[in-house]
């Protein structure tokens, strides 16, 4: 009777001190500070709205809220965790942003693709994300006015570029106005959950390329299927009970799938950069990158040195360089050039102007804020 009457005694609610009930009661003025400290942020924006709107300045700024989030974590003495930082300021920055106009903003479809995921890192809750079913309809939904923004892949650490996105990108007036760098960690699902189930993998073909050794250690016998997005494997994957998708994890949930194996990724350091377009170029921002493509005259020894030698004597440091065949001119190039600087600084323009001579044709994609790594690794934690 008596371990009865003790086993009940253990379910009887314990009483909350009052220590407890004073710490509690600071938490609950220091959430009203702050509330007020909120609102007193959104009557500051709703004037910069209105002095953007008179001089028609765009309502996103990348640069302005990259520096913000860095500025905060170099203030920050604890014990908040700045990993935690972007993840709380990017979404006061997008509810405080929709006070001056909800920001429409195109990706690579369907929602739970990767690149719904870096949209909706860089832009927050409060902006309106919208699905398409190609690259090209990314370009397509900002050239037309139907969205302010786009967001597409163009480079895996494990696979290289995403040539669709570059061969878009020379034909494209819209121009690059923010670069995103996002951790990659796939997961393979399916309705069942269960490996012995899967008779076919379906994925982005950069989704496949990444977790090509798992693949062929796990399931060598089975079928390798291209889709046009993670996401869209996932659909795939909810329809036919033998097919198994290689997308996010969120993807799961999106689609009701069964997580077979996480983090199957090849490399730990699978990081892929994504490429924010628009119609208007941002202002220079101090730490900037300038996307250029070249074309070069055919079968003309030395051209490529003598393009990059008013770079290297101008003091323009570049960060990378891709080729891709010129469409219809056989064995003829495309050369993509990232250097560091924005084109409106004086060493860029001297640089672009005696490289200018010594090529076909140039283009400038885009002058825009570089992402700061620290504040993505904070976003992927």
């Amino acid at each position: 009777m008596s371990r009865h009457r003790q086993r009940n005694a253990t379910l009887e609610p314990v009483a909350e001190g009052p220590e407890l009930e004073r710490l509690r009661a600071s938490i609950d003025d220091v959430d009203r500070e702050i509330l007020e400290k909120l609102n007193e942020r959104a009557r500051l924006v709703e004037a910069v709205g209105r002095h953007k709107q008179s001089e028609a300045n765009p309502v996103y700024a990348a640069a302005r809220e990259r520096d913000i989030v860095e500025s905060l974590r170099a203030a920050n003495r604890g014990p908040f965790p700045d990993a935690g930082l972007p993840h709380v300021f990017r979404e006061i920055i997008s509810a405080t942003r929709a006070l001056e106009r909800v920001v429409r903003v195109a990706f690579l479809g369907p929602e739970g693709s990767f690149a719904h995921l870096a949209a909706r890192r860089q832009f927050g809750g409060m902006a309106e994300l919208v699905p398409v079913p190609s690259i090209p309809d990314v370009y397509a939904a900002v050239e037309r006015g139907r969205t302010d923004l786009g967001v597409v892949p163009v480079e895996n650490t494990t696979e290289g570029v995403v040539t669709q996105s570059l061969d878009r990108c020379v034909e494209s007036e819209a121009t690059i106005c923010a670069e995103i760098l996002m951790r990659i960690s796939q997961c393979l699902m399916s309705r069942s959950g269960r490996l012995e189930d899967v008779r076919r993998v379906a994925s982005h073909p950069q989704g496949l390329a990444q977790c090509r050794e798992w693949l062929s250690r796990q399931l060598p016998a089975v079928e390798q299927v291209e889709t046009q997005s993670t996401a869209r494997a996932a659909q795939w994957a909810a329809q036919e009970g033998d097919v198994a998708a290689i997308t996010s994890e969120i993807a799961a949930e999106i689609f009701g799938l069964e997580i077979i194996e996480r983090a199957i990724e090849d490399r730990r350091d699978n990081t892929t950069r994504f490429l924010v377009i628009g119609e208007r170029p941002p202002a220079p921002s101090g730490e900037d990158l300038t996307s250029v493509v070249f074309t070069l005259r055919k079968a003309e020894a030395g051209a490529l040195h003598r393009l990059l030698d008013p770079f290297s004597r101008h003091g323009v440091n570049l960060a990378s360089i891709q080729s891709r065949p010129l469409k219809g001119r056989p064995w003829e190039y495309l050369f993509f050039v990232d250097l560091e600087g924005h084109v409106a600084e004086p060493r860029v323009q001297a640089a672009l102007a005696e490289a200018a001579t010594r090529v076909n044709s140039y283009k400038v994609l885009g002058s825009f804020p570089r992402a700061s790594l620290k504040a993505e690794e904070g976003l992927a934690g």
